[in-house]
C-alpha cells in the first residue's frame, strides 16, 4: 500500500520560510517522480514544483522562484523549501506520485498524500 505522508505545514508570517517534507512507503521511490501541488479556496489546484527520479526538476508559475524542490532516496523524501511566503500562498499543499514524470507535471499522479495546511499572515 503506497502512502505519502506530508508534513511542514503551519502557520508563517508574510515574508518567513517553510520546509514542507512527504515521506513515502510502498513505492520503490528512487525510481518515482514526485511533485508538490497547492489548492487554495476558491481556485485550481496547480503544480508549484516536481522532480523526475534523476533530479530534474519542473517548477509551475505559482511561487515564481521562491521554492526549491529536492529529493532525499535514502530518506523516502521529498522536500519543498519556500522562501519569502506570501498571503497568497495560503493554500493546502499536496505531495504527488508517479512512476511517470509527466503524469505528476500535468497532475495525474497515481498517488496523492492527504495535504498540508500552509497558512501566511500579512
Amino acid at each position: 500500500q503506497v502512502q505519502l505522508v506530508e508534513s511542514g505545514g503551519g502557520l508563517v508570517q508574510a515574508g518567513g520560510s517553510l520546509r514542507l517534507s512527504c515521506t513515502a512507503s510502498g513505492i520503490i521511490f528512487s525510481s518515482t517522480a514526485l511533485g508538490w501541488y497547492r489548492h487554495a479556496p476558491g481556485k485550481q489546484r496547480e503544480l508549484v514544483a516536481a522532480i523526475s527520479p534523476g533530479g530534474v526538476t519542473n517548477y509551475g508559475d505559482s511561487m515564481n522562484g521562491r521554492c526549491t524542490i529536492s529529493r532525499a532516496n535514502a530518506m523516502n523524501t521529498v522536500y519543498l523549501q519556500m522562501n519569502s511566503l506570501k498571503p497568497e500562498d495560503t493554500a493546502v499543499y499536496y505531495c504527488a506520485a508517479d512512476r511517470s514524470t509527466p503524469a505528476v507535471v500535468f497532475g495525474r499522479s497515481q498517488y496523492w498524500g492527504q495535504g498540508t495546511q500552509v497558512t501566511v499572515s500579512s
